[in-house]
């Protein structure tokens, strides 16, 4: 059986009803988003260094001085790029639903969902890779980066602890240290995958690579996680 996923229930506050927007304020948003989405595009392609004023402005049919406008600087227009890609896969994570009752089904399907998602979105792995060359500077000046860090650690925390009630898995696994696994399989190989396909003789990013990529995680994970008790007769349980 599926179960609400406890991804859904962070954001289960009702937002207050807004006041219909006019005219004016609707072509503002339509244009603010526009300048959003050209920029996202932008800077994937040409990094942050390469990504300048001039080429988003053309690529969003607009002008420079609407940026500076709407964002305050490049820099103001390149930090709510990456909360917007943060957003998004928060999003999207919201939307999951776990099969709680059954640890190691969920746990499947978490690996899934980041995998998937990375392979999904190249765009989400080019953006954070930018980010960390520039040391993280404007996530970490982000003041809405609290509203979307990813709740996945609790919700890797409440399988783990599903798991250990159900004895099925370790006693002494860190849900942080699990979470960092995951995300770490994934996001090595969408980050490297040009260079990797070059040493290797053969694309690792193709659609059969991935999936045996996904299996292997999976697992290899698994192996990891189950009890002794258990042994490896959960890792076939189907999702």
């Amino acid at each position: 059986p599926t179960s609400e996923s406890p991804l859904s229930k962070v954001k289960s506050a009702k937002p207050t009803a807004a006041a219909p927007m006019g005219v004016r304020a609707l072509s503002a948003r339509a244009t603010r988003e526009k300048i959003l989405k050209a920029a996202t595009q932008v800077f994937a392609k040409h990094g942050y260094q390469g990504g300048s004023v001039e080429k988003i402005s053309r690529a969003a049919n607009s002008v420079d001085r609407m940026i500076y406008y709407y964002f305050g600087s490049k820099e103001g227009l390149f930090t709510e790029v990456i909360e917007g890609i943060y957003r998004r896969m928060n999003e999207a994570e919201a939307r999951l639903s776990l099969h709680v009752d059954d640890p190691v089904i969920a746990l499947k399907q978490v690996i899934d969902f980041v995998l998937g998602y990375y392979r999904a979105n190249p765009e989400f792995i080019t953006l954070l890779n930018t980010e960390n060359l520039l040391l993280g500077r404007h996530i970490a000046k982000s003041p809405r980066v609290a509203q979307y860090s990813s709740p996945a650690v609790g919700v890797i925390a409440d399988i783990l602890d599903r798991g250990r009630a159900q004895h099925i898995f370790r006693s002494d696994l860190q849900a942080r240290q699990v979470y960092l696994l995951i995300v770490s399989t994934g996001y090595f190989l969408m980050s490297n995958r040009y260079t990797l396909s070059a040493f290797l003789g053969e694309r690792v990013d193709t659609a059969d690579n991935a999936r045996a990529w996904k299996d292997f995680v999976t697992d290899a994970l698994l192996r990891t996680v189950l009890g002794p008790s258990v042994g490896t007769r959960g890792i076939n349980t189907p999702m």
